[in-house]
């Protein structure tokens, strides 16, 4: 039964976040620890090993030309990367409940969600895009976070790159690719630590396979929406995301 309610969850909130480029493990945390009693820090994996399940599905359905063609995707993962693997040490190693952490994103989502939900679009000016270097910087950071608390960093890169001026009909496809192969990296890297580290280290593997295919159908009817919703709504949509989650990370901070 936790299985099914796993993955009805998953399926729901794919469907609601894929569109703007957010997987949606970062609001199955809560899901995972107070409805599916999943041990801790075992969630952080599980959430990334969903993500590895349930990303293909909307970037298949965007397309392999369309996630090939932003000129996002390759310095975000360059960045993405190493800093999932050097998330998931310090998740492991130094530790078990990072507050701190929670504070620092409190401070960047909840400003960016607000200016997202009810802001205008920014005018992007000609040669005003970040560099590929502060792109991967930027991913580099993203990705420490992302192996930290599990969540593949679309959460947080979205409403990032949007508040930049970017579309999100790019940054999008984009924000999955790097998710999707961050989570290949953050997966094996706390499998291996698994060996070596005390606790439930591991990830949940039935658990992670059935909220992932949840993920999996509902980010591909997620993504199929896409193209049908404007991008003021969709932009509006991101920031209360942001939003969200930025309270929520400050109250558990606290």
């Amino acid at each position: 039964m936790d299985l099914l309610i796993g993955a009805g969850a998953a399926f729901a909130i794919a469907l609601v976040t894929t569109p703007v480029g957010v997987s949606g493990a970062v609001f199955l945390i809560p899901v995972q620890v107070s409805v599916l009693e999943t041990p801790n820090p075992a969630v952080t994996p599980t959430n990334l090993f969903y993500n590895l399940i349930a990303t293909p599905g909307a970037l298949a359905r965007y397309g392999r030309d369309r996630v090939a063609a932003s000129r996002l995707a390759r310095p975000l993962v360059l960045g993405t990367l190493p800093g999932v693997v050097a998330g998931a040490v310090i998740r492991v190693t130094l530790v078990d409940g990072p507050d701190a952490f929670l504070v620092v994103i409190a401070v960047v989502l909840i400003p960016l969600g607000l200016v997202l939900a009810a802001g205008p679009p920014p005018k992007l000016e000609d040669g005003s895009r970040p560099s590929e270097r502060a792109l991967t910087l930027l991913g580099l950071a993203v990705g420490a976070l992302g192996g930290i608390y599990g969540i593949g960093g679309g959460s947080i890169l979205g409403p990032i790159l949007v508040a930049a001026g970017i579309s999100i009909y790019e940054v999008a496809p984009a924000a999955l690719a790097a998710t999707f192969l961050t989570s290949i990296a953050g997966v094996a890297a706390f499998a291996l630590l698994s060996v070596v580290a005390a606790g439930a280290v591991a990830p949940e593997w039935d658990l992670g396979l059935a909220i992932g295919i949840g993920g999996l159908a509902g980010g591909w009817c997620g993504a199929a929406l896409q193209p049908r919703l404007p991008e003021a709504l969709l932009r509006r949509g991101l920031g209360l995301i942001a939003l969200a989650l930025g309270v929520r990370y400050a109250v558990l901070a606290v």
